[in-house]
């Protein structure tokens, strides 16, 4: 993703549509599991993904969750980043410790 010079919401609708394809889940899907009404679910994400709207900031979190990713993943600018994100994210709470403390002697 050459994400760097794209825009937040275009980060965010690349990261939320590659997140979401990676889960295996169709747009309604994720959007009746993050809580958005059946019957608009699979507009609202599909206008999420193509940047016609933005969610709120609680919304983008229920959307996250479901992917299991963590938010701060689907607005991180540089793909380094993004994979650090979920790298850490996936690690057991006593291997969190060891890199912070790598990383922040």
């Amino acid at each position: 993703m050459g994400a760097k010079s794209a825009s937040p919401q275009a980060v965010f609708c690349e990261r939320l549509r590659a997140a979401r394809a990676a889960a295996g889940l169709s747009q309604r899907e994720l959007g009746i599991r993050a809580g958005l009404d059946e019957f608009v679910a699979s507009a609202r994400v599909n206008r999420y993904e193509q940047g016609v709207h933005q969610p709120d900031l609680d919304t983008a979190g229920r959307l996250a969750k479901v992917l299991d990713v963590p938010l701060a993943y689907l607005f991180a600018d540089d793909e380094r980043l993004a994979k650090a994100i979920l790298g850490f994210a996936r690690l057991h709470r006593g291997e969190k410790d060891a890199v912070l403390r790598d990383l922040f002697p």
